[in-house]
């Protein structure tokens, strides 16, 4: 149904359910439709507060170590349609994550720009001429080693806030001792916000 299409079908609703009460109220169907867009957000907003992170995350988690070769993370990145992988010592305690951001960096593209988009991205990459180094190399070679996580008892909302204020695409989520529970990225996020979007329209 078209946004339009429902829209009016909303007002309609609005507008039958004033002649049922049978009296006066100052408000406009306007008024009525806005109010109940504010309540939808705010409802959405309380769902993203209580939801907790151990409910949305994605587990197990492909991880690889910091001596793995680059070509080997990268074949995990191709291979599982992933963008990025939590690096563990051999406790599988998280050490550094490295992606695929990491990688067109470690080529000379600029990926990690603002102001880049996912097409200038591929163009960059089909119509450059990319310097692959000559020695393989190790995942600790790229990885970035700070880190941001969060615990599985954190909500939807906080790690939103994180991502956004952080300006990154996922989160690795850990318990108190570091070691690796699972991953939120923003396609998760996406994947909720559409679940809900599809429920109300049903």
């Amino acid at each position: 149904m078209k946004k339009q299409n429902f829209l009016k079908l909303q007002a309609d609703d609005f507008a039958m359910a004033l002649q049922e009460m049978n009296t006066l109220v100052d408000v406009s169907i306007d008024d009525l439709m806005q109010l109940q867009q504010s309540a939808e957000k705010y409802a959405l907003r309380r769902r993203t507060a209580t939801l907790l992170i151990e409910t949305v995350m994605m587990q197990p988690v492909i991880s690889v170590h910091p001596e793995c070769t680059l070509s080997d993370a990268a074949h995990l990145l191709v291979t599982n349609k992933i963008s990025g992988l939590p690096v563990v010592d051999n406790r599988s305690k998280l050490v550094g994550i490295i992606t695929e951001a990491d990688f067109l960096r470690a080529l000379g593209i600029a990926a990690h720009h603002t102001n880049h988009s996912l097409w200038q991205t591929l163009e960059n990459l089909f119509n450059q001429q990319v310097q692959v180094p000559e020695t393989e190399g190790l995942v600790a070679d790229l990885m970035m080693s700070n880190v941001i996580t969060v615990s599985p008892q954190q909500t939807l909302h906080q790690a939103l806030e994180l991502m956004k204020h952080s300006g990154i695409k996922r989160l690795v989520v850990c318990d108190q001792e570091d070691y690796v529970l699972g991953i939120v990225t923003r396609s998760d996020l996406l994947r909720i916000f559409f679940d809900h979007f599809k429920s109300k329209n049903q």
